[in-house]
């Protein structure tokens, strides 16, 4: 398999995804009970913002890759706690089963990403230019 160039981690394709239900999360999570703002709407947000958080994280360490693979682990352990969240949401009555189940499959499709990352941390490599 080719490696592919990036510029950044903005050009993953899972920081895009993760950075999209992120925003997501926030939208639906302004329809949620005031009682909830300082519980289940800031952990929502805090988890989903994290996995983003922890991709840019492993990117700027990816010169170490033990380093890298732990900050991608730490991200798809921040998507399991989301999908926890997300699982009150839906129980609470706060979200609709369709949209509970769109984001649990979307985070699931986010971890598929990142241990693909974890098993190959060589193609995210920092090459050290030599002058």
């Amino acid at each position: 398999m080719e490696k592919r160039e990036y510029r950044g981690y903005r050009d993953l394709k899972v920081y895009q995804l993760a950075y999209k239900l992120a925003m997501e999360i926030f939208e639906i999570t302004k329809s949620f009970p005031k009682e909830e703002k300082y519980s289940l709407t800031d952990q929502i947000r805090r988890s989903s913002r994290s996995i983003t958080a922890n991709i840019a994280e492993a990117w700027q360490k990816r010169l170490y890759p033990k380093t890298f693979i732990s900050k991608i682990i730490d991200a798809a352990g921040e998507a399991g706690e989301t999908q926890v969240w997300l699982n009150f949401s839906l129980n609470c009555g706060y979200m609709a089963k369709e949209k509970s189940d769109y984001f649990i499959e979307s985070y699931d499709e986010v971890n598929r990403m990142l241990f693909g990352m974890v098993e190959k941390p060589d193609r995210f490599e920092m090459k050290i230019r030599k002058k």
